[in-house]
C-alpha cells in the first residue's frame, strides 16, 4: 500500500475552521442537546445530536459542546471533558462524542462533497482514566500484568453523494499491543488527524472498537474529543488538488520504508511514536528517502516532514 500527501498554498487559503468558540460557553459548560433539537454547527459543518429526557434521568448520544476544564475527576460523572482540560492549543471550547454505533459530521455550506482537511482528537478523560485505572464497568488496559494487548481504536469512513466509501482512516486512542510494555499508551495530547486522502466527501462515519467487549457491546467508555475541523472547501480528486507529493511505501512494512518527494529541497524527516519518542531525524534533499525499521518494536509511528517551501505533515505508518 502506498499513502500519498499532498500539499499547496492555494488549499490553506480557502480553508474554514470549525472551532465551536461561536457558542461563547461560561468556562466549565457543557451542551448534551437539552438545549437544541438536532445538533450544532460551526464552522462548515454539523454534528448531530440524541438527546432524551426519561425524567429521573437524561440520555445523550452524537456530539456535545464543552468548555470543561477537569482533568483529574474519573468516572462517568466527567464524561464531559477532554483529558487534557481544554481545547486544541489551550483553547476554550471543544467537541465531544458519544459514540452509540456511530457518531456522524455532516459538511455544510461551501463544503458539502469537497475535501476535508483535518481535525483535532483527543481522549475524553472518563474514557482516559477507565482505560488506565479500569472501572466498575471496564478492565484497566493491559491487565494486571500490563501484557494484555489492549485497544480503543477510532475508524473514519465518508459518504459521498449517498455512497459509502470503501477507503477508512484508522487512529488508536489507545494501544497497549506492544511487545514492549514501556511503549503502551493512551493518547492524552491534541493530535492532527490527516483527512485528506478519503477524497471528497459529504459526511464522515465515526465508529469504535476496543478489546474490551462483552454480550452488549463495548465496556471502554466510547467517547473522544474533537476540536480545529478544518474543511478545505474544494471539490477535486486528491492527486489534484496540491501540488508537492510525498509518497511513502510499503505501509505496512516489515523493515524498509521509503519516502519519495516530486522536488528537491531541504528537508528533515523526524520518526517518532505516540509518546513523542524519536526513533530516527534525517536532513536530506534526496527524493528517495529510505528509513530502516528493522529494530523498531510492532506498531504504529509518525513520519514528520518539514521544509521551508512546504507546510509540516505527518504520516501514519505501521511496523509489522
Amino acid at each position: 500500500m502506498t499513502l500519498i500527501i499532498c500539499f499547496s498554498y492555494s488549499i490553506l487559503c480557502s480553508q474554514t475552521l470549525s472551532d465551536f468558540e461561536n457558542y461563547d460557553l461560561p468556562i466549565d459548560s457543557f451542551l448534551n442537546g437539552s438545549e437544541v433539537t438536532t445538533g450544532y454547527s460551526s464552522g462548515n459543518i454539523f454534528l448531530p445530536n440524541k438527546y432524551q429526557d426519561f425524567g429521573a434521568f437524561e440520555s445523550w448520544s452524537g456530539w456535545g459542546i464543552s468548555t470543561s476544564t477537569d482533568n483529574v475527576t474519573p468516572g462517568f460523572i466527567n464524561q464531559q471533558s477532554s483529558i487534557s482540560g481544554s481545547g486544541y492549543n489551550g483553547s476554550k471550547t471543544y467537541a465531544v462524542s458519544y459514540v452509540v454505533g456511530q457518531s456522524i459530521i455532516e459538511l455544510t455550506n461551501n463544503s458539502i462533497g469537497k475535501v476535508v482537511d483535518g481535525f483535532y482528537i483527543n481522549n475524553n478523560a472518563y474514557a482516559y482514566y477507565s482505560m488506565l485505572d479500569g472501572d466498575a464497568y471496564a478492565k484497566k488496559f493491559g491487565g494486571e500484568t500490563g501484557n494484555d494487548p489492549d485497544y480503543l481504536l477510532l475508524t473514519i469512513k465518508s459518504y459521498l453523494n449517498g455512497t459509502l466509501s470503501s477507503d477508512s482512516i484508522n487512529f488508536y486512542l489507545a494501544d497497549y499491543r506492544f511487545e514492549d510494555n514501556k511503549l503502551d499508551y493512551i493518547v492524552k495530547d491534541w493530535t492532527f488527524i490527516d483527512l485528506k486522502p478519503l477524497g471528497n466527501v459529504d459526511s464522515l462515519i465515526f465508529s469504535m472498537s476496543s478489546t474490551d467487549v462483552s454480550s452488549f457491546g463495548l465496556n471502554t467508555p466510547a467517547y473522544f474529543c474533537l476540536d480545529n475541523f478544518r474543511t478545505l472547501d474544494i471539490s477535486t480528486s486528491v492527486e489534484s488538488i496540491l501540488d508537492h507529493t510525498i509518497a511513502v511505501y510499503p505501509n505496512p512494512s516489515t523493515d524498509i520504508v521509503n519516502i519519495k518527494f516530486d522536488t528537491n529541497e531541504e528537508r528533515t524527516i523526524t520518526v517518532f511514536n505516540q509518546n513523542g519518542k524519536i526513533f530516527k531525524r534525517v536532513s536530506s534533499t534526496k527524493q528517495l528517502i529510505s528509513i530502516n525499521t528493522t529494530d523498531f518494536i510492532k506498531g504504529q509511528y509518525f513520519i514528520s516532514v518539514k521544509s521551508k517551501q512546504s507546510p509540516q505533515s505527518i504520516i501514519s505508518i505501521i511496523k509489522i
